[in-house]
């Protein structure tokens, strides 16, 4: 280990170290049986022209890491981390936090993000909450400045707490609004203080349970309002980053307003926050809504709008939001083919919003989860690059739609013509060619290359 690793794992340790045994994790290469090391991240490696570390600009998920105990519908929390074990809000957010910058530090995440609750339990008022807010960001500006750490994305956490129960900004309750507005608003000063590079809306709630008593375009009017004020304040404090907006379909909504990238692009389009606003996309949440994550990484990219990633995984014989960490290399070469040809992401990175599994309980777990999860994107990311610089992917591509390159195809593709063109080329041409989309084809090319 090199002393200056030493150096800061010294200094963003606090007062014990939490993760004993564990230096910082170093690239060992494939062949290495070493748990604790990289088997593919290689962070100074160039892809494309640019450094692995730069491409994925990883995060650490402070809620699942630090903060998620294993509990589920069905069973109360399997693990105890000893960071919880103070009795005094600060003090033991404070532990929280050296844990998690300790951890942060010794697996070389350049980021992390948090919801504002995740940091520092709700006080019993707003101001309360916002006091120890102030108290927590002051130690977390601490943490960075010695470690080099930097946050990518800030939110609040507009779904737990039961005056949450028919949504935040879209509740039907003005008060509940306001409410959502405030700790919005402290969310916000959090972030800009500790220089995060984006804010991010989930709207875990933001949906309705019965249209028999929902107000759907007023709910939704409201939501857009909400976004208004909120980007207007934060630009008035001198925010500069992107705000996402992270879709999901249902649960624990039935119906959530957010429901995919398409929906969000639409919603984004038709109340005028197309110039502030892009999308962070979860793979579950694209499970969910019945896609997979390259169709929705490609339907923000067409839109421009590909701004960041919560990297996880569903399991398909589980019809919920398991939110395990990421290894399925196919899913993943996929996504990073439409992640490379969009030249990546707009202001984001990739974000593991992943837990440990509930019956993984020692705290070198959540090494081995998050060294996989690393691994697994870079190795995708390689073999992507493979295909399109290295096979006939790219070619055969454009081979399938020269029809719009030329002739009467390029003339459509331009606008240039109408409806009778179009039956007048018909009649002229007769029954058009079955042409082969070459499906398997595309497949083995993958397939090859992983």
């Amino acid at each position: 280990m090199k002393s200056l690793d030493k150096q800061r794992i010294k200094l963003v340790k606090g007062k014990k170290e939490y993760f004993k045994g564990i230096g910082k994790i170093k690239f060992e290469g494939r062949k290495s049986d070493n748990p604790f090391s990289f088997k593919w991240y290689n962070e100074k490696q160039k892809v494309g022209g640019k450094s692995m570390k730069d491409h994925f600009r990883f995060a650490i998920a402070y809620w699942h890491t630090f903060c998620g105990t294993g509990g589920d519908p069905f069973g109360a929390p399997t693990k105890k981390f000893p960071w919880d074990e103070n009795t005094n809000a600060i003090e033991r957010a404070k532990d929280k936090m050296d844990a998690a910058f300790e951890f942060i530090t010794k697996i070389g995440a350049p980021y992390y993000c948090f919801h504002d609750v995740d940091m520092v339990d709700e006080g019993a008022t707003l101001a309360e909450t916002e006091r120890r807010l102030e108290i927590m960001t002051d130690y977390a500006l601490e943490k960075q400045k010695k470690s080099g750490v930097k946050l990518l994305w800030g939110t609040a956490n507009l779904f737990s707490h039961p005056r949450y129960m028919n949504g935040a900004a879209t509740n039907p309750d003005f008060n509940v609004v306001a409410y959502a507005g405030g700790q919005v608003k402290n969310a916000l000063d959090a972030t800009i203080k500790l220089g995060g590079e984006n804010y991010v809306f989930w709207g875990g709630r933001e949906g309705y349970l019965s249209l028999l008593n929902t107000n759907m375009k007023k709910e939704i009017d409201n939501f857009a309002r909400f976004l208004h004020a909120a980007k207007d304040y934060a630009r008035s404090q001198g925010f500069k980053g992107t705000f996402f907006i992270e879709p999901k379909p249902c649960e624990p909504s039935k119906h959530q307003y957010d429901y995919d990238a398409a929906t969000v692009i639409a919603f984004l389009r038709e109340y005028d926050l197309m110039n502030d606003f892009k999308l962070n996309l979860e793979f579950n949440h694209a499970t969910l809504a019945g896609h997979t994550m390259a169709h929705e990484m490609q339907v923000a990219a067409n839109a421009g709008l590909l701004g960041s990633v919560d990297a996880n995984r569903g399991d398909y014989q589980n019809g919920w939001d398991t939110d395990q960490f990421p290894n399925d290399l196919y899913e993943l070469t996929e996504c990073m083919l439409v992640f490379l040809q969009a030249g990546g992401l707009k202001g984001g990175g990739i974000n593991f919003d992943a837990k440990t599994r509930r019956n993984s309980t020692d705290l070198d777990d959540i090494f081995h989860a998050h060294i996989g999860g690393m691994d697994v994107f870079a190795r995708a990311l390689l073999i992507a690059n493979d295909v399109l610089k290295e096979s006939k992917y790219v070619e055969l591509m454009k081979t399938r739609y020269t029809s719009f390159s030329r002739g009467n195809g390029a003339k459509f593709a331009k606008g240039k013509l109408g409806l009778e063109d179009l039956s007048r080329i018909a009649t002229k041409n007769g029954e058009p060619e079955v042409r082969s989309g070459k499906q398997e084809m595309f497949e083995n090319i993958i397939n090859q290359y992983i």
